[in-house]
This record gives C-alpha cells, sequence and structure tokens, in this order.
C-alpha cells in the first residue's frame, strides 16, 4: 500500500472539514424572490401547525371538562380555520421550493459544463468521459433532491423542534425539562452517523459514476465489442462495476438504517417517559388534562421533527458528497489559460508559423519527451508536410500549435507572436483542423458543418458543403441540411464525415490549416472525392499536413522528417529520395520502383 503523505492527510482532513453544500449559496442568492417565498411560506406551516395544540388544550380543558358546550363547535371551526390555512402555506412551500430546487441546479449544471468545456486537454488525458457526465447527472439530481425537497423538510422540522420546545417550556417548565435533557443524547449519536453517512454517501456516488463511465464507453464502442464477441466481457465487468456500487450504497444504507433506529427508540423514550410523568401529575390533581396534552401534542410535534431530521440529515449527507464531487470539477483550474492582458495577433492575419527550440512532455508521461528542441518556420501560404514513424511527434506539432499544451521549453509563434502571450480564443480562430478521426456531433449535418462558424448563414453552409463536394450526398439524405446524423455519424461512410470536416474548414475560412491525413483510411473513390475538396481547401492557406502516406507529400513544397521528436531531414520529395535516409527508407516500404516512378511523372505533369 502506498504511503499516504503529509499533503494527502492534509486534502482529507480538509475534505472531512468541508461543508460543500455551502457552495450552492451563490446560486440561492440569485432567486431572492423564490427563497424569500419558501421560507415565508415554510414559517407559516410550522407556525400554523404549532396553533393546533392550544386549540386542544382549550377544547379539553373549557369544553369537555368545564361543560361548556358551546365552545367545542367555535374550537372546531378554528382547526378547520388552520387546516385550510396549513393546506395553503404547504402549496406554497412546495411550488417555491421545488421551483429553487430546478433552478438551482439547472444553473449548476450549466456552470460545471461551461467550466468543463473550457479545461485544458490534460484533463481530459487523465479524467474519464462518463465519470464526468455521471456528476452531471446523477450527483446533480441528488443536489437537486437536497434543495427541492430535503432542505426544506430540515427548515421546517427546525422550526417545528425549536418552536415546541419553547411552547413545551411555556407549557410545564417541569417537565419540559426532561425533554430538553435527552436532546443531547439524540443528536450526538446523530452528528456522529451522519459524518459516516456522508463518507458512505460518497463512496457509493464514486463507484456509481465507475459504472458509468465504463457503461459509456462500452455502448460507444458496441460495434467493436460485437465485432470481436465480447459483449460477455464487457457484461461481466459492467456487473462486477455494478456490484461495487452496491455493496458501496448498502454500506451507506446500513449506517442510515442505525441512524434512524437509534433517533427513533431516544425519541419516543423520552416522550414515554414524559407521558408517565405527567400522568401522575394529572391523577393527583397538579396539572390539567388539557394542560398534558398540549404539552404531549408538542413532544410529539418536537420528536417527530427531530425524527425526520435524522432521516433528512442522511439525505443532506448525500446531498454533501454529490455537492463535493461537482465542486471539486469547479475547483479545477485550467492548465493552459490566457495571460491577465493578452497581446493581440498581428492584422490581417498572415499565417506564418514557428517553433523556435521547443521542447515537450505530455503531463500524464512527465518523463517520456515527446519533441526535443524542435526549430523551423512555415512561411505564410507554404505547404509543409510532417513524415515519420508512429510516435515521432507529429501529432503533438498540432497539440502545441493549437495550445493544447504549452511547451516545457522555447516557443511556439503565429504571425511572429508567441501564443503564450495571445489569448487562446485568437490564436485557435486563425486554425483550421481536418482531423483523421473525424467527429460528427448526434446534429443535423447543417449543425455539424456550422462548428466551424457557429454564427454562419445557411447560404454559407450550403456553400461550404459544395466546396468540399459534399452538397451532393447531404440532399439526398431525407431531410437535406436537416437530417440528423446520428451519434459519432454512424449513418454516414468515412468519406462524407471526412468532407464534412473540410466543409467546416472552409466554413472556419482560417488562415493556418492543418491536415492529419484525413485520406488515410478511405477507398480509392473517396480519397480521389476527399483530396480534390482539400486541394479546394488549401489554396492561399499555410498548411501543415501530417502524412501517413508517403503519396500525400508530393504536392508539399517542403517535407520535415521526424524520429524521435526531432526532425532529422527536410527538404523536397526527390532531394530526401536522393539522400537514401529515413525518408527514402519509409518510401520504399510503400511504393515499389515502377509506381514511384509513375507518380514523380504525375507530379512533373
Amino acid at each position: 500500500m502506498p504511503e499516504t503523505t503529509a499533503v494527502d492527510r492534509t486534502a482529507e482532513k480538509r475534505r472531512r472539514n468541508l461543508k460543500p453544500l455551502a457552495r450552492l449559496n451563490p446560486y440561492l442568492w440569485r432567486y431572492k424572490g423564490l427563497a424569500a417565498g419558501a421560507v415565508v411560506f415554510l414559517t407559516l406551516a410550522a407556525v400554523t401547525t404549532l396553533s393546533l395544540p392550544l386549540a386542544v388544550r382549550r377544547v379539553i380543558d373549557q369544553g369537555f371538562v368545564a361543560g361548556q358546550h358551546g365552545l367545542i363547535d367555535a374550537y372546531f371551526a378554528t382547526l378547520m380555520g388552520l387546516a385550510a390555512l396549513l393546506a395553503i402555506a404547504s402549496a406554497g412551500r412546495y411550488y417555491f421550493v421545488v421551483t429553487l430546487g430546478e433552478r438551482v441546479v439547472a444553473d449548476l449544471r450549466k456552470d460545471v459544463f461551461t467550466h468543463v468545456s473550457r479545461l485544458s486537454p490534460a484533463f481530459f488525458d487523465k479524467a474519464m468521459s462518463g465519470e464526468i457526465v455521471s456528476r452531471l447527472t446523477a450527483d446533480a439530481t441528488q443536489i437537486k433532491s437536497a434543495v427541492g425537497s430535503t432542505a426544506s423538510v430540515a427548515l421546517r422540522n427546525a422550526i417545528m423542534f425549536f418552536g415546541a420546545v419553547v411552547m413545551m417550556a411555556i407549557t410545564s417548565p417541569s417537565l419540559s425539562l426532561i425533554v430538553i435533557a435527552a436532546i443531547p443524547l439524540i443528536v450526538l449519536p446523530l452528528v456522529a452517523f451522519g459524518r459516516s453517512v456522508r463518507r458512505r454517501s460518497r463512496q457509493a456516488q464514486d463507484t456509481l459514476a465507475d459504472a458509468t463511465a465504463y457503461a459509456s464507453e462500452a455502448i460507444g464502442a458496441m460495434r467493436t465489442v460485437q465485432a470481436f464477441t465480447f459483449e460477455r466481457g464487457v457484461t461481466r465487468r459492467f456487473s462486477r462495476a455494478v456490484d461495487i456500487a452496491f455493496e458501496a450504497a448498502r454500506a451507506s444504507i446500513k449506517a442510515r438504517a442505525v441512524l434512524t433506529a437509534i433517533a427513533i427508540f431516544l425519541i419516543f423514550a423520552s416522550i414515554v417517559a414524559v407521558l408517565w410523568i405527567g400522568s401522575q401529575r394529572v391523577a393527583s390533581g397538579a396539572m390539567s388534562g388539557g394542560t398534558l396534552s398540549q404539552f404531549l401534542l408538542y413532544a410529539v410535534f418536537a420528536a417527530a421533527a427531530l425524527g425526520q431530521l435524522s432521516e433528512v440529515w442522511g439525505d443532506l449527507a448525500i446531498a454533501a458528497g454529490a455537492a463535493e464531487r461537482l465542486t471539486e470539477l469547479l475547483a479545477e483550474k485550467p492548465a493552459i489559460a490566457d495571460r491577465e492582458h493578452p497581446v493581440a495577433l498581428p492584422a490581417p492575419a498572415q499565417g506564418a508559423v514557428g517553433f523556435e527550440k521547443v521542447s515537450f512532455a505530455y503531463p500524464s508521461r512527465p518523463d517520456v519527451s515527446a519533441v526535443h528542441e524542435l526549430s523551423f518556420t512555415v512561411r505564410p501560404g507554404e505547404t509543409v508536410a510532417i513524415v515519420g514513424p508512429s510516435g515521432a511527434g507529429k501529432s503533438t506539432l498540432f497539440a502545441l500549435l493549437e495550445r493544447f499544451y504549452d511547451p516545457d521549453a522555447g516557443r511556439v509563434t503565429v504571425d511572429g507572436v508567441d501564443i503564450r502571450d495571445a489569448g487562446i480564443e485568437a490564436v485557435r480562430r486563425r486554425i483550421a483542423l481536418v482531423p483523421q478521426d473525424v467527429t460528427i456531433f448526434a446534429a443535423s449535418a447543417a449543425e455539424n458543418i456550422a462548428f466551424g462558424d457557429p454564427d454562419a448563414s445557411r447560404d454559407r453552409i450550403e456553400a461550404a458543403a459544395r466546396a468540399a463536394l459534399a452538397d451532393g450526398f447531404v440532399r439526398a439524405m431525407d431531410k437535406g441540411y436537416e437530417t440528423v446524423v446520428g451519434e459519432r455519424g454512424i449513418t454516414m461512410s468515412g468519406g462524407q464525415r471526412q468532407r464534412i470536416a473540410i466543409a467546416r474548414a472552409i466554413l472556419r475560412d482560417a488562415p493556418i490549416l492543418l491536415l492529419d491525413e484525413a485520406t488515410s483510411a478511405l477507398d480509392a473513390e473517396s480519397e480521389t472525392a476527399v483530396q480534390k475538396a482539400l486541394d479546394r481547401l488549401m489554396e492561399g492557406r499555410t498548411t501543415l499536413v501530417i502524412a501517413h502516406r508517403l503519396a500525400t507529400v508530393l504536392k508539399a513544397d517542403r517535407i520535415l522528417v521526424m524520429d524521435g521528436g526531432r526532425i532529422v531531414e527536410e527538404g523536397t520529395h526527390q532531394a530526401l529520395i536522393a539522400k537514401g535516409g529515413l525518408y527514402a527508407r519509409l518510401a520504399r516500404l510503400q511504393f515499389d520502383a515502377g509506381r514511384t516512378d509513375e507518380l514523380l511523372a504525375g507530379a512533373a505533369e
């Protein structure tokens, strides 16, 4: 077992002492009207309930015992009025409290998602998407239950409890001392077991999030799962994760059950003791029957309120665990952030790119350098191909240029400005990416293309699709541009997805274009169509191409050959072939001599 450091112990102590639900206060203050309405109706309902024993005492002492039967009708009419008032107060409480809970959780979910969308890729290198989704859904639902129901029940019962204790003291100071003396015996176990419930609830939510994360991953790759007939394997693993989550939840339930049992026993034991002593006083004439009935009703109210508080204490503990998990997400700081006063990029944009002695290692693998003292420049409008074996650092160049990460040493420039000094959005607006693995969202074809420019008009979207040779197959769909293409574009072919990505890049109209070998996984017909669209897209733009197929580099102005995170060769196709180095070896692996001559002849034409 790994040794626990002082930092770990300090963090664990902070988590135990944390009051995560207090993090919701800013959201509650946004809706002061709803909160005020909820408090008013909660208080009204509690005060109305506390008025009932007063009427009961008068009915018994003056109506039944004294024989003033005319007062009975008046007191019962009063009770009916109080019942109507209680009904109105309860309805108002429900409306304001539930509305407040829904509104707070909606804002919280939006804030968490907005914050997560701005976190750096280094965070997502370690976090599981399904676990994040679980926090946004299951944990937020727990908080909604707390704000929209549990908190109001807790507040109402707190008012009822303290009000009932005060009225007991007024009704019979001597009997109330017995009840008050029993309160610490009831509250202390609640506090002790409440901490256990919260800790176990947090564990249950964590294990449920793990199960959700695995389910999300498996469902997203179900075709691969079925292709390898691994359905039983994923089912076993998910079942195991669910069973672990169940055991964690059962531990939380056991703690709450013990908490409830202790609270109910202590509460009703104190009531029985009070009833026994009070009955003796009534028998001796020291107290009237109505006074004892009033006191007992207040005692029952106090006991019921305390019992409810023991129940909601567990619910609030669960919500505190959920709030803690969500606030952990909100507390995450982006590893990449703008400076306080970003430098403006030159206008108009030129598209010049520079790497100056750049070294970098991924945060998840700090001991393995991805690139070493890398230096090169790309002139505006120039097309540069980047070639090399897997793991050479080609994709890392794109990640650094888009400022998903900052280099450990050296600097990356766009139009002569260090991108760390410029605004992140300003840098990324000058870059368009066509990846090898295109992301298509479960939205319409038009909405997918509009990712390139969310404010684009319909005419611009369709013009981009025509330029990308995507207009034909999009219009052939059932609803044309309004056709929902399915999650991850499952209803589209590889070539169609690539042309949607190219249409996005055309719509973005950025001066710098990054191509991650968009044709490497396509058949010959699709490759031809996509290549034509790419040729149109590259016109007049600074283009960096990660080339997995060496045939792609023939039209490049310059080729950079990478190996082990360094540029080992640089030049044109012909020059590098003549040199006989790594590039020539890679070329021989893909082309025979006749095919190479054919390509050279085609390039010369």
